[in-house]
Formats: C-alpha cells, sequence, structure tokens
C-alpha cells in the first residue's frame, strides 16, 4: 500500500485569551508579550489568539506590544485578537492596537442566536457580513468562531449549514469550531467534524475543545481524526471552569499515536513554558499533570526502579528527554534498593552493599512517617548513617516527652540506658532542647560524669527547599581540652538535636 502523506495541523496556542479567563488569573503587558514571544519562537506555534478586544485599557497595551515586536520579527500574521459582531467597534480597535488577524465571534447555535441576540437568522448572518466587509477594506484577515457549536450540532444541526453555507461565501480565512461548554464525547467530535469537513472541502476548519469531562485531549484526537486542519490549545490547559485542551498533553498524542499527522511545535520547550505561565499566573501545575507535571517522569517503585535497570521494562515512547526534562526515582518506603541505586548513581556515589542497606532501612523510616525524601537529602542521610557505623551504641535515649505550653517552661521526661542500667529525670529549660540537656546532666551528675560543653549549634536543611523531610543538626562539644562535632538527622530539629547528643555520649 501507498504510504499516506503526512498531515500537519495548525496549532493556535490561546493562553493569552481563552487562558486568561481562568478564573484569579490576570497577565501584566510585559508578562503577555514575554508569553508571546516564547511561544512564536521557541515552542513555534503556528498562531497565537492573545487578547479580546474593547475589555480594558491594559489589554489594549498589551496587544500594541505584542503587534509592535511581532511586526518587526516578521511574525504579525500569526498574532489574533477575538472580537465581536459590533459594527465598526471592533475592526477600529484592532487597527488602533496595530492587529490584522481577528476572530469574530459569532452564535453557533440557534439557542444563543435566539436567546441571547434575540435576532433572526438572517439578521444576524447580515451583521456578520457587514462587518467582514468593513475589515476586508481595512486589510484585517477575519477567521470566525461559532460559540456554541457544539449543542448548535446537537439541537439545531440545520440552523449550522445554513450559516455555515453563508460563511464559506464570505471573505473568511478559517472556520473555528468550538465545543464552548465542553459537553461533546469523543465520538460526537469524530462525527460532527467529519460531517462538515466532508461537505465543506478546501475550507480550513478548526477545533476548540473544553475539558469539563475531562476529555479534552480525547476530543481533540478525535477532531483531528475526523480531518479538523487546526487546534486550539492553552498552556496546562488553562481557561474558563474545567479549563481548555492541553497544549503539551495534545501534541505528545499526536505525535505518538497519529502516524500521519505532525506539527511544528518544538517539544523540548514545552515543560520550560509551562513553567513560566506557572509563575505568572499563580495557576499551579498538579504534580501529576501529564507531560508538564513534576511527578509525572518519577518511579516511586522499586520494582519499577529495578526494571528500569535492568532492560528499561518501565520505560515508553513519553520520554522526559523529549521535552527538556530527566527521568527521576522517588524516595520513600516503596523506594526499594534500586531506586536508591539510581539516585546515587546520578549524585555520582557508589555504597558497599551494607552501608546501601542501611541507607535504604534508614529512607523506608522516613518513609513510613510520610516524609517527603529527595535527591537532595541523600549526601545528608548517607553521612548520618556512616557516622553512626563508626560509633559504639553503649548509651541509649529509650525514650523522652517534650511538653511546650504558653507561658510555661518546656519540660522534658527522659529515660536512657547507659551500660545496661537505665535512668529516668525531669527537668524544665529555656527551651526544649535545653531542657532535655538538663535532664542529661541530672542523669550524668548521678554518675559523677562531667558532660562536654556545647560552644556551637547548627541547624541546616538540603540545598533548594524542596524538602520538609530532613533537619540537620551539628553540635560542636569541648571535652577535656579538645573539641569534636556530631551531627543528627531527623524530619524534626529537636529530635535532630537529641540524635547529636546521643552520638555524643557514646563517643565520650
Amino acid at each position: 500500500m501507498p504510504q499516506q502523506p503526512r498531515r500537519t495541523i495548525e496549532i493556535m496556542d490561546t493562553t493569552l485569551r481563552d487562558g486568561e479567563q481562568t478564573s484569579g488569573v490576570s497577565f501584566s503587558a510585559s508578562e503577555k508579550l514575554t508569553i508571546a514571544q516564547l511561544l512564536l519562537t521557541e515552542v513555534k506555534v503556528d498562531r497565537i489568539e492573545v487578547a479580546s478586544a474593547r475589555v480594558s485599557d491594559g489589554e489594549f497595551e498589551a496587544v500594541k506590544k505584542i503587534t509592535k515586536w511581532a511586526k518587526a520579527s516578521g511574525l504579525l500574521d500569526k498574532v489574533e485578537v477575538l472580537t465581536f459582531v459590533d459594527g465598526e467597534t471592533s475592526v477600529k480597535w484592532m487597527q488602533q492596537a496595530g492587529g490584522k488577524v481577528m476572530n469574530l465571534l459569532t452564535k453557533g447555535s440557534l439557542n444563543h442566536l435566539t436567546h441571547q441576540l434575540k435576532k433572526t437568522p438572517a439578521e444576524h448572518f447580515a451583521d456578520v457580513a457587514a462587518v467582514l466587509s468593513l475589515a476586508k477594506k481595512k486589510n484585517i484577515t477575519c477567521n470566525i468562531y461559532l460559540e456554541d457549536w457544539s449543542n448548535g450540532m446537537r439541537h439545531s444541526p440545520d440552523y449550522v449549514y445554513q450559516y455555515l453555507d453563508f460563511l464559506v461565501k464570505q471573505p473568511v480565512k478559517r472556520i473555528m469550531l468550538p465545543d464552548t461548554l465542553g459537553v461533546l464525547t469523543p465520538g460526537e467530535v469524530y462525527q460532527y467534524v467529519s460531517a462538515i469537513v466532508t461537505r465543506y472541502p478546501g475550507i480550513h476548519f478548526d477545533f476548540h475543545a473544553h475539558n469539563d469531562y475531562d476529555l479534552g485531549t480525547a476530543n481533540v484526537m478525535e477532531g483531528v481524526r475526523a480531518g479538523a486542519h487546526g487546534l486550539h490549545l492553552t498552556i496546562n490547559g488553562m481557561g474558563e471552569r474545567a479549563g481548555n485542551a492541553p497544549l503539551a498533553s495534545a501534541i505528545a498524542v499526536m505525535h505518538d499515536f497519529m502516524p500521519h499527522i505532525k506539527t511544528n511545535v518544538a517539544e523540548k520547550s514545552l515543560y520550560t513554558v509551562s513553567k513560566l505561565v506557572e509563575t505568572f499566573s499563580g495557576f499551579r501545575i498538579p504534580v501529576n499533570k501529564p507531560v508538564v507535571g513534576e511527578n509525572v517522569f518519577t518511579q516511586t517503585a522499586g520494582i519499577h526502579a529495578d526494571g528500569d535497570k535492568k532492560n528499561n521494562l518501565y520505560f515508553s515512547d513519553l520520554m522526559p528527554e523529549r521535552f527538556g526534562r530527566q527521568r527521576k526515582y522517588a524516595l520513600g518506603k516503596t523506594s526499594g534498593k534500586a531506586n536508591i541505586e539510581n539516585n546515587l548513581s546520578q549524585l555520582g556515589i557508589k555504597l558497599s552493599d551494607a552501608d546501601l542497606k542501611k541507607v535504604t532501612q534508614r529512607i523506608i523510616e522516613l518513609g513510613d512517617r510520610k516524609e517527603v525524601v529527595t535527591q537532595a537529602d541523600l549526601p545528608y542521610i548517607i553521612g548520618d548513617v556512616l557516622d553512626s557505623n563508626t560509633i559504639e551504641d553503649k548509651v541509649q535515649i529509650n525514650n523522652y516527652l517534650l511538653t511546650h505550653a504558653k507561658n510555661l517552661n518546656p519540660s522534658v521526661t527522659l529515660q536512657i540506658s547507659i551500660d545496661g542500667e537505665t535512668y529516668e529525670e525531669q527537668a524544665q529549660g529555656d527551651g526544649q532542647y535545653d531542657a532535655f540537656m538538663n535532664a542529661l546532666k541530672k542523669v550524668y551528675k548521678q554518675r559523677k560524669t562531667d558532660l562536654p560543653v556545647l560552644t556551637d549549634y547548627a541547624v541546616r536543611i538540603p540545598p533548594g527547599g524542596k524538602s520538609d523531610a530532613l533537619c540537620e543538626t551539628i553540635i560542636t562539644w569541648s571535652h577535656h581540652n579538645r573539641e569534636f562535632k556530631t551531627r543528627g538527622l531527623d524530619s524534626d530539629q529537636t529530635v535532630s538535636a537529641i540524635k547529636a547528643t546521643q552520638k555524643m555520649l557514646n563517643i565520650i
């Protein structure tokens, strides 16, 4: 069989228009310009929709900044603005803002036309024709949105076809079919788009999906399969309600499962622009969001890490390197030795089997307490485990109760074993650790032994502040004219100091 030629799908990113309609999100003019530049020059989408006409002075200034840059860069025909059927108003706004492509919002269902505009089809078509004619005279390219097209196809298909019969004779470059309320199933998308594409060959149709039923990416796939020529997507799936079909997911699906489809999008730039938009918008990406979520290329189960190590058994075509990312192996109670070895390898560290077993056990203990352990924590854990290996355990802190209440001195009840003999004492102090040390001094006073003097106390956490799992306390002691340090590691600062103190007691 002859190979089917590959078809290029035109990608229009509408993060700066439809995506900005996410509740609580508003980009500044300079943020919009930065995102627009990245989308066109790095991500290489074919078009961007950057604003709605007439919304605000800020929106007007943002569009002016973007069109000025785009014109100087030879990209002005890729910058689009949502406009309205409002006589000359939107066209004049476009001219003043320097825009050359407008996306005219019109009615794609009889329900919207009748109850919102309260007009007949003939009246609406005449209003649309007047705007299109004026835009053509002003040298502005027009694309047409059929708002609520999905419900139009469900409940008033005769109206939709009547309108399309009119539009294909007008000066329109693209006709855009939005599932405005995100109500279509994948089967309906295929049925409706294929019917329209078949009926109007030679006309460019875009499909615009929303994600209200979490079907956005599936609907995009079916829209393309049905013959849509372009797609409207947003970074991180931003948009009203449940958002729009997400750019990264849609691109991955088309590139991996549709061999006869191609896009101009650069996959390696998707994660970078995703994180930038997350920062500008304050709209946080769920950690499990496909392609761009923080955890989606992280293996947690030890058996998966073991399989990856042996023959990439848990790899798929969705490789993190495609998107400028790196596979990670989570550290926790399900990690197993292979996960930890993978992380150590990335840090350039090799341990003996015995030490690796101890490190693994320590990570499992932290995981059982629901602590998050990261690769940055590993050197601290290793240091603590190897340090503990060199110290003989003659002193054991069996138990302690720390209390801290408002307007009362912190207190501690301590139980400790020294050379097999058990002691129990209570004490108060200026802080919990001070109370602990006061109780300890009482025990050692009974044994007629002086404790070292604490000369320095330092606390640190792994770099980057990404983990609340670990806190390392380093205490410097002076004893019989010599100075030494001990380290303690725990998620609680006081407990890590107590662990450092237990090491000191065993050293002396």
